[in-house]
């Protein structure tokens, strides 16, 4: 019984249970939805929720969310299709956090020593709420890799989930309308969608270059010759005592 939960066991349960998870989206091919269509004569709210959770699984699979966002616009249109594609992205980020607080991160947690993985825990630990949500509005990240990163930090459970559901809707839409209006790809929609999406992707990019000083490694410099460091001066005295044989007294 303690072998099986033994960190390095439960971590590669989950690395089957996902490589088993990538399987069946191969072998059963989800993406078919796109030219068949959802089944006829089912309600669409029902439709939504089943949608959604199914979008969950896929996200938490590894299925990219783009190819599932334009999927829910082409089948739901604008309207139903940003419901349901949040609320997927939203149970997808819930399920891979999940599986990677407790089956990955006591294997991987001693495994944050270098200074750059120590600083993104430290703004998680502090900033979850600030920092997840920079992480959905600007796309860069891979929404899997982000998810089960921060399972590995201390971020909380509310921060992760309000800042994701919160964060994808920007981007989220933009692909919704995309594939609401895919065909016609010279409508207004598609082409303000086709521009927000590729604006986003700058703008992340540009986030990131101005952002990199603060993970940068800090560089020391090496005293000049002959200066004494700052701190061994505080530790030397200003006035050592003079110690003599001369004898006191009379």
């Amino acid at each position: 019984m303690s072998l099986l939960l033994a960190p390095w066991t439960r971590l590669s349960l989950l690395v089957a249970l996902l490589l088993a998870a990538g399987v069946c989206v191969v072998l059963y091919e989800p993406q078919r939805l796109l030219s068949e269509g959802w089944p006829p004569g089912l309600p669409v709210g029902v439709a939504v929720l089943l949608f959604a959770g199914a979008y969950g699984v896929c996200t938490a699979a590894l299925v990219p969310r783009p190819l599932l966002n334009l999927a829910s616009g082409a089948l739901f249109g604008s309207v139903f299709g940003l419901p349901a594609a949040v609320a997927g992205s939203v149970i997808g980020a819930g399920i891979s956090f999940g599986l990677g607080r407790m089956m990955g991160r006591d294997a991987l947690r001693p495994l944050i020593r270098g200074r750059w993985l120590q600083a993104a825990d430290d703004q998680l630990a502090r900033h979850g709420f600030r920092s997840m949500l920079a992480v959905r509005i600007f796309p860069g990240l891979p929404f899997a890799v982000a998810n089960y990163g921060a399972a590995l930090s201390r971020c909380g459970w509310l921060p992760f989930l309000l800042a994701t559901a919160i964060g994808v809707v920007p981007n989220t839409a933009a692909y919704v309308v995309a594939g609401a209006s895919a065909s016609s790809p010279t409508s207004p929609a598609f082409l303000a969608s086709f521009g927000f999406i590729a604006a986003s992707a700058v703008g992340a990019a540009v986030v990131a270059w101005r952002k990199r000083h603060r993970l940068a490694p800090v560089r020391k410099s090496a005293p000049l010759p002959g200066r004494v460091p700052v701190r061994a001066r505080e530790l030397t005295p200003a006035h050592p005592p003079v110690v003599t044989a001369a004898p006191h007294g009379p």
